[in-house]
């Protein structure tokens, strides 16, 4: 509900009402819109006038419309001379059985109610919901987390909002400038470094892990550090400019003598590889449970072996961080990410 205290500041002082529609500081830009072939100077607009006016055409008296508004008879009045003024139009006649509104009323009071409902849910609301049309979430994320992650969250995202449509973007080498800019709502992975004007949530905490093919060689072996070492590795391709460091690299992370991995191209084809040679292959426990067949197998690393836990987090920029459906779409991925595979 707005307020009136506009119309009782100016019956005190000459002051700006309380929703002069250019909001903020006087400054010499002149805000027009179109209106019947004439240019009308927003600026000048008490928004109040509008509420005023609602009430004027609705209870067709007064003194019974300032009562609704908060508003002295002579405030009213003064108000119901403003609005004739702005409209060119008397807007209320008298007549032998009172104020009687005029043709231009009757149209205004057609459009007055939605106009004024628009106003206040863009005052009220925090956010405009999903159910006002379609709405796409632009997520980044590596393959490594979209398949540990996508099959719990989906199912009830679009369930709860199926006007949602989730635009999944793996590429996240640009993604803390694409957040900045807008250009993507949230990215998911390991943030390197804590930087001014975003937030980040821990989604969970995961090990590596080693996925190989049932039967291997090597699981006939005593399971150390020296027997992984030796193994032909893997690796998925991954840009080396991500500012958000991905996982794709593990054994040259780790160290491992063998300098020339066998790169595979992305996350699907790693199982059909995996399932006709003796390759190994490094990843995050999730995301090789993923997917994982009954021809895959998943190995624990020797603790030796095990580098510090990845901490995967939610990362968004402060420009979406009090939006409301924002705040909803981070509470769903958290939930979905607290449940366990």
């Amino acid at each position: 509900m707005f307020s009136t205290a506009g119309f009782k500041d100016r019956e005190r002082s000459d002051g700006p009402a309380a929703f002069d529609l250019h909001g903020g500081e006087p400054h010499d830009e002149t805000f027009r819109v179109a209106s019947g072939g004439a240019d009308v100077n927003l600026a000048s607009v008490d928004l109040n006038l509008l509420v005023a006016l609602e009430a004027l055409l609705h209870y067709r008296n007064v003194t019974h419309a300032g009562r609704r508004v908060g508003l002295s008879q002579p405030a009213m009045s003064r108000a119901l001379s403003r609005l004739r003024a702005l409209f060119s139009d008397e807007l209320l006649v008298r007549t032998p059985r009172g104020l009687t509104r005029t043709r231009r009323a009757e149209q205004l009071l057609e459009r007055l109610p939605e106009a004024l409902g628009l106003i206040r849910q863009l005052i009220s609301a925090r956010s405009l919901g999903i159910d006002d049309g379609r709405c796409e979430l632009k997520i980044a994320m590596s393959e490594f987390q979209s398949v540990a992650l996508l099959p719990r969250l989906l199912p009830p995202l679009v369930r709860r909002q199926p006007s949602l449509d989730v635009i999944l973007r793996t590429d996240l080498s640009q993604a803390m400038r694409e957040l900045e800019e807008g250009t993507i709502d949230l990215a998911i992975g390991q943030m390197n470094e804590t930087r001014s004007g975003f937030y980040s949530r821990m989604l969970y905490s995961d090990r590596l892990v080693c996925l190989l093919r049932r039967g291997h060689p090597v699981l006939d072996r005593a399971w150390t550090t020296k027997a992984i070492l030796e193994l032909r590795h893997a690796a998925i391709a991954c840009g080396d400019e991500q500012d958000m460091a991905g996982i794709s690299d593990a054994p040259i992370r780790l160290k491992s003598p063998q300098q020339d991995p066998l790169v595979i191209p992305n996350l699907t084809m790693a199982p059909v590889m995996l399932e006709q040679t003796e390759l190994a292959l490094l990843l995050p426990r999730q995301t090789a449970q993923a997917i994982a067949n009954e021809s895959l197998v998943v190995v624990e690393l020797p603790e030796d072996f095990q580098p510090e836990p990845l901490s995967v987090s939610l990362i968004w920029h402060e420009r979406c961080h009090r939006d409301q459906h924002h705040r909803h779409i981070r509470a769903e991925i958290a939930a979905a990410a607290a449940k366990a595979p």
